[in-house]
C-alpha cells in the first residue's frame, strides 16, 4: 500500500532529543571526544579582554566550537558559517546548542573574533592543549620532525600594488590606515627593513609578499610553516611568515625552540628540502640543537664537465689548507700580515689559493683551471655541518625520511583542496596567523579522530 506522510506541523509540543539526531559516525562526534575547553574561561578570565560588566558577550566556548567546524568543513564565510550552525544538527550538537537556542549574529561574531579573541592568543592556547592531548594519546614521537612550508595567496588584488621606491609617496599614514596597514607601518619602524627595495607592495596587505609559483602568474602571498612530527604526521607547530625563503628558514628556529620551551621535546633528526639546507641553518642544528640534519645540501663541489672538482682536492683542519691531487697546499693567505685577517667574505666563506708557480708546472692544469691562471675553492665556514648533512645523507634513515616528507605536502594538500585554504580572508600578518593556527588545529582534531575512534557498524537497511 502506498504510505503517505502526515505533514502536520502544528503540534504544540515536541520530544526532541538532538543527541539522537547525529549519526554515530559523524566526524564531529569523534572530535569532540578529543576537543576539552573547560580551561579556557580560566585562562581569559584574569584577561583585560572581557569586562566585568556590560552585556553578556559571545561565550568563547561556542565561538571555538564554531571557528572548528568552519575549518573542519571548509567553510570560509563567517556569515555562511553562522547560517550552517543553525540549520545543521550535528553543527548545533558540537557547538553546544540546544534546538532553541540562538546562533550568534555574523557580524557579532566577527567582532568578537578580530578582536578580544586576536588579542588574548586564544588560539594558541587551544592549539596547544590540542597538541598535548595528541601526547598524551601516543601520536607524537618526538623522534623525527619535518618542516616545509606552503604559499597561500592573501586577500590583496594585484592592481592594489605599487612599486616599493614609490611607497612614501602614498598615503599611508596611521590615521587612515587599516589594521593590516597599521601592522606593517609599525614592522617597519621596528625591524628597520628595505622596503623601498621590494619590487610590489599592496597598499591592502603591504606584509604580503610578491610571488609566483614555477610557470604562473606572480600574486600576493603569506607562507603557511609546519612544524610535523612523521610518526602520524600531527603538526607540533605553524608559523606565519611573508612568502620569502629567508623568512621561512628562519621559521624553523622559532618553532623548533617554541615546542622545545613549551613540552620538551626536540627532535633527534629534522626532515626538510633543499630550501633548508643553507650552511648557517645546518650549524645550528648540528652545533646548538645537536639535531641530525636530513636535509639536501647546496653543493657546488661536483662538477659536472670533465675538469676536477673541488671534492677530489684533500682538505687538512690541521694545516688550514687544500692539497690537490698533485700535492700542491692551496691557501688562504700565503704571507703573514701585520694585523690577523679573518678572510671571511660576505658570503660567509674563505677563499683558498693555489700558488701560480706551481699551477703554471702542472701536468693537470688543463683539468683543473683552464680559464683561470690559478685554482680557488670557497670554503665557507660552517662547512664541519655541511659535511655531517653529507654523511648522513648516505644513511638508511636518511632514505627513509625523504620518504616520510611526504606527510608534510599530504597536510598542505588537504589544507588546500579539502579546508578550501587557497586563499586568506583575513589580511595582515595576524590575520594570517590566525586563520593558519586554526586549520593546523582542526588538522590534528580531525587527525586523532579519524586514527583514535574506531568506525561504528552501520545496521543494515530492511525495507518492507
Amino acid at each position: 500500500m502506498m504510505g503517505q506522510s502526515g505533514g502536520d506541523q502544528n503540534r504544540l509540543f515536541y520530544s526532541f532529543n538532538l543527541e539522537e539526531h547525529v549519526p554515530a559516525n559523524h566526524l564531529l562526534r569523534g572530535i569532540d571526544q578529543f576537543l576539552d575547553l573547560s580551561d579556557l574561561r580560566a585562562y581569559l578570565a584574569p584577561s583585560p579582554f572581557y569586562s566585568h560588566t556590560g552585556r553578556p558577550s559571545i561565550d568563547p566556548e561556542l565561538m571555538i566550537r564554531m571557528l572548528i567546524v568552519g575549518y573542519c568543513f571548509g567553510i570560509r564565510s563567517e556569515r555562511r558559517l553562522c547560517e550552517e550552525v543553525h540549520l545543521n544538527l550535528a553543527y548545533r550538537w558540537f557547538c553546544r546548542l540546544g534546538i532553541e537556542d540562538g546562533v550568534p549574529e555574523h557580524s557579532t561574531f566577527s567582532k568578537n573574533r578580530h578582536g578580544r579573541f586576536r588579542d588574548s592568543d586564544a588560539f594558541r592556547y587551544v592549539f596547544e592543549a590540542v597538541l598535548q592531548r595528541c601526547m598524551s594519546e601516543g601520536l607524537v614521537g618526538g623522534e623525527g620532525f619535518a618542516i616545509d612550508a606552503s604559499v597561500v595567496k592573501a586577500d590583496a588584488a594585484r592592481p592594489s600594488g605599487i612599486p616599493g621606491a614609490v611607497m612614501d609617496q602614498q598615503a599611508l599614514g596611521p590615521a587612515q590606515a587599516s589594521r593590516a596597514v597599521r601592522e606593517y607601518l609599525e614592522g617597519i619602524e621596528a625591524g628597520g627593513r628595505p622596503e623601498t627595495q621590494r619590487k610590489n607592495i599592496s597598499t591592502t596587505d603591504p606584509a604580503a609578499e610578491w610571488t609566483c609559483a614555477p610557470g604562473g602568474p606572480a600574486f600576493f602571498a603569506y607562507s603557511t610553516n609546519y612544524l610535523v612530527d612523521v610518526r602520524y604526521g600531527v603538526i607540533v607547530d605553524v608559523e606565519a611568515t611573508s612568502a620569502h625563503r629567508t623568512k621561512e628558514v628562519d621559521a624553523t628556529r622559532t618553532m623548533i625552540d617554541r615546542v622545545e620551551r613549551r613540552f620538551a621535546i626536540k627532535p633527534s633528526r629534522l626532515i626538510g628540502d633543499m630550501a633548508y639546507g643553507s650552511a648557517e641553518l645546518l650549524d645550528w642544528m648540528v652545533n646548538d640543537k645537536a639535531i641530525e640534519p636530513h636535509v639536501p645540501l647546496w653543493d657546488k663541489t661536483q662538477r659536472k664537465d670533465s675538469t676536477i672538482s673541488s671534492s677530489e682536492f684533500h682538505w687538512s683542519e690541521k694545516d688550514n689548507e687544500y692539497r690537490c691531487p698533485q700535492g700542491n697546499p692551496l691557501r688562504s693567505e700565503w704571507r703573514a700580515f701585520e694585523q690577523k685577517r679573518s678572510h671571511i667574505t660576505l658570503a660567509d666563506t674563505v677563499i683558498y689559493r693555489s700558488r701560480k708557480s706551481d699551477c703554471d708546472s702542472c701536468l693537470l692544469k688543463s683539468r683543473c683551471c683552464p680559464n683561470t691562471p690559478i685554482r680557488k675553492i670557497a670554503r665557507s665556514i660552517y662547512e664541519p655541518a655541511r659535511d655531517v648533512a653529507r654523511s648522513v645523507a648516505c644513511t638508511p634513515l636518511y632514505r627513509r625520511s625523504r620518504r616520510d616528507r611526504k606527510k608534510v605536502e599530504m597536510l598542505f594538500a588537504h589544507l588546500k583542496r579539502i579546508m578550501k585554504l587557497d586563499r586568506l580572508r583575513l589580511r595582515g600578518p595576524t590575520g594570517a596567523h590566525d586563520e593558519f593556527l586554526l586549520a593546523a588545529l582542526a588538522q590534528n582534531l580531525r587527525r586523532m579522530a579519524k586514527r583514535l575512534c574506531p568506525p561504528v557498524p552501520i545496521p543494515a537497511f530492511r525495507g518492507t
